[in-house]
């Protein structure tokens, strides 16, 4: 059971049908700003916490040796900094309930 991923133009056009007061390209600007303020927010090492959806914060990981796994050798694998979302209640209730 294959399903498509909603992307954002998907979402831009859902909202815009359900809101027909709002014109499309509004709506659009309203999804870059919020996008925009979740990445500056992330970027600044904060975190984006949504009451009912979920949150996101940065997973800091370290430096560590890795292996190519063509060839086998060591490589160095930089320290970096990941997104990482965890949902909340109400999203994971909701999801539970369409999977019973």
């Amino acid at each position: 059971m294959t399903k498509e991923a909603l992307n954002k133009s998907d979402l831009i056009e859902r909202i815009a049908l359900k809101n027909p007061h709002l014109a499309e390209p509004l709506v659009e600007e309203a999804v870059r700003i919020m996008i925009d303020q979740m990445i500056d927010t992330l970027s600044s090492d904060d975190r984006i916490e949504i009451r009912g959806f979920g949150s996101f914060a940065l997973h800091h990981r370290d430096p560590r040796v890795g292996r190519n796994p063509k060839t086998g050798k060591s490589v160095d694998v930089a320290a970096k900094s990941v997104p990482h979302f965890k949902p909340g209640k109400a999203l994971r209730d909701a999801v539970n309930e369409q999977v019973k």
